[in-house]
C-alpha cells in the first residue's frame, strides 16, 4: 500500500512541474510565434515569457511542422518600432550564439522602451533563406 501511494505522489509531482513550465526546446516558456516561411515556424522565449524593456536573454527556436528544432545558419533579428509623433523610430537589434540544440539560438537585446514591437527576422542555411515578422509586446 506505501509503495502505491508514493508512486503516485510521484506522479503527481511529476505532472505538475511538466505541466508548469518544465524546459521545452524553445528554452523557456513562449512570448510569441509565427510563420518563417520556409515551412517553419519562429518562437520567442524566455525563463518567464515575457519581453520587457532593457536588457535581457531569451531563445529564438525554428521548429518544423512536427515541432522539431531545425538548424537555419545564421539569423539576425532587429526589434523595430515605428515612428509615432515627435519619436523617431527605433532599432534594437539583437546578437544571437548558439545552442547545443541545432535550431535553437540564445539572444541578448536591450529594448529602449515597453510597447509593440516588430521582431524583424531573418536567416540564410541549410533551410533556405527567410524572413519573418512577429509583432509583440514589451512590458
Amino acid at each position: 500500500m506505501f509503495k502505491a501511494i508514493a508512486a503516485f505522489i510521484f506522479l503527481s509531482i511529476s505532472v505538475f512541474a511538466i505541466a508548469c513550465g518544465g524546459s521545452s526546446t524553445s528554452g523557456g516558456k513562449t512570448i510569441k510565434a509565427g510563420p518563417a516561411g520556409n515551412n517553419l515556424t519562429a518562437t520567442l522565449a524566455s525563463s518567464d515569457g515575457v519581453l520587457r524593456n532593457g536588457k535581457q536573454n531569451f531563445t529564438l527556436t525554428f521548429t518544423d511542422q512536427s515541432g522539431k528544432p531545425v538548424d537555419v545558419g545564421s539569423v539576425a533579428l532587429n526589434f523595430f518600432m515605428p515612428a509615432m509623433g515627435s519619436m523617431a523610430a527605433m532599432n534594437n537589434p539583437a546578437s544571437f550564439t548558439t545552442t547545443n540544440t541545432p535550431g535553437v539560438y540564445a539572444g541578448k537585446v536591450d529594448l529602449e522602451m515597453a510597447g509593440e514591437w516588430q521582431a524583424q527576422i531573418t536567416y540564410d542555411g541549410p533551410a533556405g533563406k527567410g524572413k519573418a515578422t512577429i509583432t509583440t509586446t514589451a512590458q
